[in-house]
C-alpha cells in the first residue's frame, strides 16, 4: 500500500481502480477505457473526517461510490471495520450497508417526489426491521427530523415543499436512520447558497461529535473542506497526489497541483496578497492519461523523469506526496 499506515482504521482502501469501458462501431466493441480511478490507496480512522478534493472529473465521486459498492471496482481492496467489502453479497452486503451511508449532492434528485418525508425516512426502518410497529416508526422519524433541525410535523409534507437546505437536512436524516458508523458526503453543499452551506457543515460537525460518525467528505471547494476535515487527500486524474492533515496541507502544500489549487482560493484579508499559479493547458482525457506523472503535462516544474515514471505516494512526517521533486 502506498497510503498512510494507521492503527486499525475504520476504512482501508488499497490499490483501488475503476475503468469504464467505451464501446463503438457496428458491433459495439470496446474501443477504449476511461481510467476514472487509477490506483488509489487511503485509510480513514474512526471518528475523523477525510476530505477528498480535486477538479471535476478527477475521480472523487467514483472513488466514494466504489467504496460503498454502488459501483463495482475494477481492482483493489476495500476493508470496512475489518471486513472485505468486495467479498460480501446478499444479506451480508445489506447488513454492511447499514453501517455505510451516503449523502448525495442533489437532495431533490435523491428524494422520491411522490413520497412524504415520513414515508421516505420510515422506509429505512422497514427495510432493516428497526421498528416493531407503525407508531414506533413514526416516533423515530419525528426524532430524526428534530435532530437535523426540522419539525416533527414536516414528516407529512413532500420534498417539493422544502428549500434546498431543508431537503439536504432530510437526506442527512435518512442517512442517520439506520445508525451508521460511516457516511460518504458527496459534494453535500455544492448546490446550496453560501450561508446555507455553513449551516449544513455545522450540522454535520455537531452530528459527528454527538454520534461518533466517520466521514469521507468529497468536494471541489477547498475552503469548505478546510473547515470540516481532519485530513485532506488531493486527487488529480484518478490518483491521489497529496495527503496530509488539513492544517499542514493548507500551510505547506508540497505538490505543484495542490499549490495551484490553493493559490486560487480567495483570501478574506485584503492586506494578504497571494501569488496566483496559473496552470497551462487542459486536464488530459482519462481515456488516454499521460505516461509517468499524470500532472506533468501542466506542471510548471516538470523534468524529463516526470514523463517517464509515475511517482509513488511517499511519506515524510505524516505528509504524503506523489512528486519526484517534492
Amino acid at each position: 500500500m502506498n497510503g498512510p499506515v494507521m492503527s486499525e482504521p475504520l476504512l482501508r482502501v488499497t490499490g483501488l481502480k475503476k475503468y469504464f469501458s467505451v464501446k463503438g462501431g457496428l458491433l459495439s466493441r470496446e474501443v477504449g477505457r476511461v481510467h476514472a480511478v487509477d490506483g488509489v490507496s487511503f485509510a480513514v480512522n474512526r471518528g475523523e473526517t477525510l476530505g477528498l478534493v480535486g477538479e471535476s472529473g478527477c475521480g472523487k465521486s467514483t472513488t466514494a461510490r466504489c467504496v460503498l459498492r454502488l459501483i463495482e471496482p475494477s481492482e483493489g481492496e476495500v476493508f470496512f471495520d475489518g471486513q472485505d467489502v468486495r467479498g460480501l453479497s446478499g444479506n451480508d452486503l445489506r447488513a454492511m450497508r447499514r453501517n455505510m451511508q451516503i449523502v448525495f449532492q442533489d437532495p431533490f434528485a435523491s428524494l422520491n417526489p411522490r413520497m412524504t418525508i415520513g414515508a421516505i425516512l420510515g422506509e429505512a426502518f422497514t427495510i432493516h426491521e428497526l421498528a416493531a410497529s407503525a407508531s414506533e416508526r413514526e416516533d423515530r422519524v419525528a426524532r430524526l427530523l428534530v435532530k437535523v433541525g426540522l419539525r416533527a410535523d414536516h414528516m407529512r409534507r413532500y420534498p417539493h415543499e422544502f428549500s434546498g437546505g431543508q431537503r439536504q437536512r432530510i437526506v442527512i436524516a435518512r442517512a442517520l436512520a439506520v445508525e451508521p458508523k460511516f457516511i460518504v458526503c458527496d459534494e453535500p453543499v455544492s448546490a446550496l447558497d453560501v450561508s446555507i452551506q455553513a449551516q449544513v457543515i455545522n450540522l454535520l460537525e455537531d452530528l459527528q461529535a454527538e454520534l461518533n460518525l466517520t466521514y469521507l467528505f468529497v468536494a471541489h471547494d477547498l475552503s469548505v473542506v478546510e473547515h470540516i476535515s481532519d485530513r485532506v487527500a488531493v486527487m488529480y486524474l484518478g490518483r491521489i497526489v497529496e495527503l496530509a492533515s488539513a492544517s499542514e496541507l493548507y500551510r505547506h502544500p508540497q505538490h505543484p497541483y495542490t499549490q495551484a489549487l490553493l493559490s486560487a482560493v480567495p483570501v478574506p484579508d485584503p492586506k494578504v496578497k497571494r501569488k496566483r499559479i496559473r496552470l497551462q493547458g487542459d486536464v488530459p482525457s482519462p481515456m488516454n492519461p499521460p505516461q509517468g506523472c499524470h500532472f506533468h503535462t501542466r506542471c510548471p516544474i516538470a523534468e524529463p523523469r516526470c514523463r517517464e515514471s509515475a511517482p509513488e505516494l511517499r511519506e515524510r512526517d505524516g505528509h504524503f506526496v506523489a512528486c519526484h521533486l517534492a
